[in-house]
């Protein structure tokens, strides 16, 4: 347990430095969404029982969601449509409005799980299922509407 959870606290810090490389928008998006990957996985195998369940964790893997639905917005701008192997779909540029709509929901249902750092012990494995449920649900909406889907 401790090792994934220093992956994550790498896989932060690492998202804060992919927000702010506006050079490279497409590295930059693709790092934050390989984070929002690997703690989708995480909670996942909690919630399966492949992983002990862990209040500290479990609030991690919505935290790093989070910061994903803050920053990533800003890692589409114009010109970045293309290039690198990007899956973003073109409908990202062509109804930014819709995206960014997407991104809030995310970012709200995403904070709405999370707790203050000392009650953090108190968040139980099903409270986690409803928050993860309805963060993972803006995953799977984002990736069917803004996202190419690989063959």
């Amino acid at each position: 347990m401790k090792k994934l959870v220093v992956v994550f606290l790498t896989g932060t810090a690492i998202l804060a430095g992919a927000a702010i490389s506006a050079e490279d928008p497409i590295s930059a998006r693709k790092a934050v969404m390989q984070n929002v990957g690997d703690a989708a996985k995480m909670g996942g195998a909690m919630l399966k029982g492949e992983m002990e369940y862990n209040p500290a964790a479990a609030q991690l893997a919505l935290r790093v969601m989070n910061s994903a639905a803050l920053a990533v917005g800003e890692l589409y701008p114009k010109g970045s449509e293309t290039g690198m192997e990007t899956t973003a779909s073109p409908k990202i540029w062509s109804d930014m409005g819709g995206f960014k709509a997407a991104l809030v929901k995310f970012q709200t249902d995403t904070a709405a799980g999370m707790m203050k750092p000392e009650e953090i012990e108190f968040f139980d494995k099903e409270s986690f299922g409803e928050a993860f449920g309805r963060a993972t649900a803006n995953c799977k909406s984002c990736h069917e509407n803004f996202r190419v889907q690989k063959n």
